[in-house]
């Protein structure tokens, strides 16, 4: 027994563009999907020889050592504020 009750004139067909546009919709919400998926890559990609690069010409400039103590220097005054709060 068919529960949806009557069918409407034209209920098919109305059924069919809804399920053809839902069609459409899936196809171009996976293909922008696949796109920005690309796209991450590829600034992540970007992003990494832009750190390569500054770090070349930082050691290039003979200022890695001083920003590498001054990591050093946060790491050791992070490491005393916490046993100071133990």
């Amino acid at each position: 027994m068919d529960t949806r009750g009557p069918k409407a004139p034209g209920g098919d067909a109305l059924r069919d563009t809804a399920e053809n546009l839902f069609q459409e919709l899936q196809e171009h919400f996976q293909a922008l999907t696949a796109t920005l998926n690309f796209r991450m890559e590829e600034m992540g990609h970007r992003i990494e020889d832009l750190q390569k690069n500054v770090s070349d010409l930082m050691v290039q400039a003979g200022i890695e050592s001083s920003v590498t103590e001054q990591i050093n220097d946060l790491k050791t005054a992070d490491q005393s504020l916490e046993n100071v709060i133990k």
